[in-house]
């Protein structure tokens, strides 16, 4: 390997056939570079996905209720749906030990007025668990809490771009706001990944909104999150068997599919990374084919090397040189041109990707990167390349006897 005589050997064989060298070693580096900015592409696509659920827990199971679309004993189809706190209760009671987390979410339209600044808005009311179902980032003050809840206190968590539109820069912790000229007190300011949409909705305790809502007990969702311990099976389960008991208690039959809506984070977020992987597997073995035609092209050179050594090898031979230490030659020979382009173009795929950035997101493409392991694997087929490329001449080198090598023309 660290023979000097054997890399001028090399290098000599490499200077003689330098356009056919070229011509393979090209087909590697194209094979390299696109079979790296393709799976590159797959990871951005990935990352694309794995932005669409970024706002939500990826254990959170969304329960709305709908309208019937069946009659089911004794009552009419298209009938509302109408959740209420007793629905909680009755989850907690029925799956303790599965529920990691609950909230109920109602919604509701709202004035929201600091002086002189107005805007609509959304009130969010949920519960305390709901921050962590939502992950939302508190950074002034604090989310709402159970004191909150039991006091159905008039307080409120704004977005940052709430306090940006309604108190410019003045800071908006502890201070007040109206809402349909109503004054509830800001206790906290919260930012959020969902984007710009999210950071202008306002949290209030569900108990306070129901109460100065003509004091109901009636909520528009509940949102919950499994314990992952229970797996994707036991969570697609957990799912089934909520909607039944809810369908049970709500008088919808088990077949209609439009009294009750359980939405899944986990089931969304698996099928499109399921389609992501299917892409990225697609594009490795479109890559893996380029670098397989690169490794003929190295091949067909070696071919030709072999050929035009042909009386070299034999004098090798007869002066006592072995099968394999001619193997060896053609061998490193190829794998060394293999790995150079290899290279080049491996660098140049990685330097593309980091020019791509977020250049991308509109076609769903986020961040293409490749990361070391899937280096590691490109350098692993490099070599492989490059000894399948010059095994078959290799071995024809190693056979040839030497009273043929001396007398071919």
């Amino acid at each position: 390997m660290f023979d000097i005589g054997r890399w001028q050997e090399i290098f000599q064989s490499i200077g003689k056939n330098k356009l056919r060298t070229f011509l393979g070693a090209f087909t590697v580096a194209l094979g390299i570079f696109i079979f790296t900015v393709l799976f590159g592409m797959g990871n951005g696509l990935k990352n694309t996905f794995k932005s669409f659920f970024i706002d939500d827990a990826t254990n959170t199971i969304f329960i709305r209720p709908g309208f019937t679309t069946k009659a089911y004993k004794g009552f009419k189809e298209g009938r509302k749906i109408q959740f209420k706190n007793d629905d909680i209760e009755l989850l907690k009671k029925e799956f303790g030990n599965k529920l990691e987390y609950v909230s109920a979410r109602i919604y509701k339209g709202v004035q929201a007025i600091n002086k002189k600044e107005s805007g609509s808005y959304t009130i969010r009311a949920v519960h305390p668990e709901h921050q962590f179902l939502e992950n939302t980032i508190i950074t002034q003050g604090k989310f709402i809490d159970k004191n909150d809840i039991k006091n159905k206190t008039r307080v409120v968590v704004i977005g940052r771009l709430v306090e940006q539109d309604l108190f410019k820069t003045e800071n908006a912790l502890g201070k007040f706001l109206e809402l349909n000229e109503i004054t509830y007190r800001v206790v906290g300011i919260f930012e959020d990944a969902g984007g710009d949409n999210e950071e202008r909705l306002i949290y209030a305790p569900v108990t306070t909104i129901q109460l100065i809502h003509k004091n109901t007990d009636e909520i528009d969702q509940i949102n919950l999150s499994y314990n992952r311990s229970i797996g994707i099976s036991g969570a697609r389960k957990l799912a089934g068997d909520i909607s039944k008991v809810l369908k049970e208690k709500h008088y919808v039959a088990r077949d209609d599919r439009s009294g009750i809506f359980v939405r899944s984070v986990f089931e969304n977020f698996e099928q499109n990374m399921q389609f992501a992987n299917v892409l990225q597997l697609i594009v490795l073995w479109i890559g893996i084919g380029t670098l397989f035609a690169g490794a003929i092209a190295i091949g067909n050179i070696m071919v030709f090397v072999v050929k035009e050594r042909t009386k070299e090898l034999g004098i090798r031979k007869a002066l006592g040189a072995t099968p394999s230490s001619i193997i060896g030659l053609i061998l490193q020979e190829s794998v060394f041109i293999t790995a150079i382009a290899g290279y080049i173009g491996l660098l140049i795929a990685v330097f593309t990707l980091s020019r791509m950035g977020n250049s991308l997101e509109d076609y769903f493409i986020t961040n293409p990167q490749v990361n070391t392991g899937t280096i590691i694997w490109a350098t692993i087929i490099l070599i492989f390349v490059g000894a399948l490329a010059g095994y078959i001449p290799a071995r024809r080198a190693a056979r040839i006897k030497p009273v043929v090598a001396l007398s071919d023309d």
